[in-house]
């Protein structure tokens, strides 16, 4: 079978699959990073990991917008798993619209903040300057918790796919991935 690059009714594209991929490992480069910052006892540590954090978020910002652009404009979806019940289907669709929800609320809430902050100066230049304290600023605690719910909703969404491609046997992680 020939991998193309837009999807077919059966599987995924190499262009949707590739987005995929490299979006989740950047999301768990954010979600490291940011957690990793968060805990930092030091400034230099915590602008350190949020020297990786920031440029990362804004590369899972663009493939999102270019997977948004990918699915309305150019591509279409595989057909559902023959055999699923409607109302999983329904979850899975609302699973990941909030995906696409809550990472673009990341984005903009941890915008919000480095903006609110003044911190991006100290993070990418003045070595030595004291980072602001970002509890202090209103986007922190979305950012926060988003970054919990995005935790959580990815650990659902991992669970269901190995449910489906293990239990199910639905080869539905075939779909998504290079070979068959």
């Amino acid at each position: 079978m020939t991998m193309t690059l837009k999807s077919t009714p059966d599987r995924y594209g190499m262009v949707a699959i590739t987005i995929h991929w490299v979006s989740a490992a950047l999301i768990l480069i954010l979600l490291i990073t940011g957690f990793r910052a968060a805990g930092a006892e030091d400034a230099a540590g915590k602008a350190a990991w949020l020297r990786i954090h920031l440029p990362v978020a804004v590369l899972v910002l663009m493939l999102t917008l270019f997977r948004i652009v990918w699915w309305l404009a150019i591509d279409r979806k595989p057909d559902l798993i023959a055999g699923s019940p409607p109302s999983q289907e329904r979850v899975a669709r609302a699973v990941h619209l909030v995906l696409y929800i809550v990472v673009l609320g990341m984005f903009s809430s941890g915008v919000g903040m480095t903006l609110a902050s003044g911190a991006a100066p100290i993070i990418f230049g003045a070595e030595g300057s004291a980072l602001p304290d970002f509890w202090r600023y209103p986007p922190r605690v979305p950012h926060g918790l988003g970054a919990r719910l995005l935790v959580s909703l990815l650990i659902f969404h991992v669970a269901a796919a190995l449910f489906h491609h293990y239990v199910r046997n639905d080869r539905l992680l075939r779909r998504i991935w290079y070979a068959d």
